[in-house]
């Protein structure tokens, strides 16, 4: 059922974006670094936390499991739950709800009330990606909607170079509390620029629980989707074992996967702007290739990966490439579903979210049944098969 909405005026230029939108797009972009940062932050600190708590290591893995998995469940079901409310409210009520949680991470006396804070931020990292992918398309003239939305997946990926990093060293230096303390006031000033930049975003559409099982009936879509669960779940496969990888397949010393991990990341950011620029011309294109690149990388890890530079080169094209996956599949969603953009990115999270979790189960069974080249060729078979999800599907 149809909201009443209008289209929002940019300018007499239709092709122009105001200043004002701009920044816009640059602080959702600093928020998906800040709901990024948060949902991972705990991998750094795990050995503070679980000292101070009295919980194993693996229990204390539990705060990035749980984020995770609620994230896959809210991403679908809070546009159904939303319905006619202005998207512009419910973005910031998902910051304020983040910046509570982080809070009371901060303060929490035991480790059963900082895993109930690290549901809620669950439910804002699956509600603020649910939204955000959509929200910076109506910000822009359609032709800008790549970039855009390269821009807001730009945050995620700085957040694993920058955020995760800064908040480790935070945790080390002081207190993991402070770490959460220290994010959520990040999340504050995104909370406010948000409030002076933001427009309101009234719903185009009712999004109705029958509307997400509906996006498979368009071939794009669920062509688009199969490409997010192949390209996740093989990169995951593979990049949750990268650190014994570097060790035992390229003879790297321990102290030097830090480095390489942040090499990682830097190729990572850069991949996500060439894939967004490319997307604007061929997304298709794009999905393949970054699949493609993909595939390539980890099947040849275990030949031409032996040697420390062999190894530091292809990690580095791995983060190229994996850097466009996000921009990419959030783009050719956005472009096979202009009707239904909420329903048809909200279902892509959820895939999103759930191939993370899959990737690394397999992964691990792989590693514990064979080896690391075993791992590393399932991702490459995984991703390798993304060609065939997109060609499946006429060109969107």
């Amino acid at each position: 059922m149809s909201v009443a909405a209008s289209p929002l005026p940019l300018s007499g230029d239709k092709d122009r974006v105001p200043a004002r939108r701009r920044l816009a797009v640059v602080a959702m972009a600093v928020g998906t670094f800040v709901l990024v940062t948060v949902e991972s932050l705990p991998v750094g600190l795990l050995p503070l936390i679980d000292g101070t708590l009295g919980v194993s290591e693996g229990t204390a893995g539990l705060m990035v499991t749980v984020p995770g998995l609620v994230a896959s469940v809210t991403a679908p079901l809070l546009p159904v739950a939303i319905r006619r409310a202005d998207r512009r409210a419910v973005l910031l009520g998902l910051i304020v709800l983040m910046v509570a949680a982080n809070g009371l991470s901060a303060l929490a006396p035991d480790f059963a009330v900082l895993l109930a804070s690290r549901f809620l931020v669950g439910v804002g990292i699956g509600g603020f990606w649910a939204l955000a992918a959509g929200l910076a398309v109506r910000l822009v003239p359609e032709r800008h909607v790549p970039r855009a939305v390269s821009i807001v997946f730009g945050g995620a990926t700085a957040a694993n170079v920058l955020g995760v990093p800064a908040g480790t060293l935070i945790g080390a230096l002081a207190d993991w509390r402070v770490a959460f303390a220290a994010v959520g006031g990040l999340g504050l000033l995104v909370l406010t620029a948000l409030l002076w930049l933001l427009p309101s975003l009234p719903a185009e559409r009712a999004v109705r629980l029958r509307t997400l099982p509906e996006q498979f009936h368009n071939p794009v879509v669920r062509a688009g989707v199969a490409a997010t669960f192949l390209l996740v779940s093989g990169h995951y496969a593979a990049f949750t074992y990268v650190s014994p990888i570097l060790r035992d397949v390229s003879g790297f010393d321990a102290g030097m996967i830090g480095p390489l991990l942040l090499g990682f990341g830097v190729a990572g950011i850069v991949g996500n702007f060439l894939a967004g620029a490319a997307a604007e011309r061929d997304v298709r294109a794009t999905v393949v290739t970054v699949g493609t690149a993909l595939a390539l990388v980890l099947a040849v890890f275990p030949l031409a990966g032996r040697t420390p530079v062999g190894g530091a080169i292809l990690l580095i094209v791995w983060g190229l490439g994996f850097g466009g996956v996000p921009v990419g599949v959030q783009t050719w969603i956005l472009k096979s579903a202009p009707a239904s953009a909420e329903a048809a990115t909200a279902l892509n999270t959820a895939v999103f979210n759930l191939a993370i979790a899959l990737g690394a189960l397999l992964g691990g069974v792989v590693a514990d049944r064979l080896s690391l080249n075993g791992v590393l060729a399932l991702g490459a078979v995984l991703t390798l098969l993304t060609s065939l999800a997109v060609r499946s599907a006429r060109r969107a």
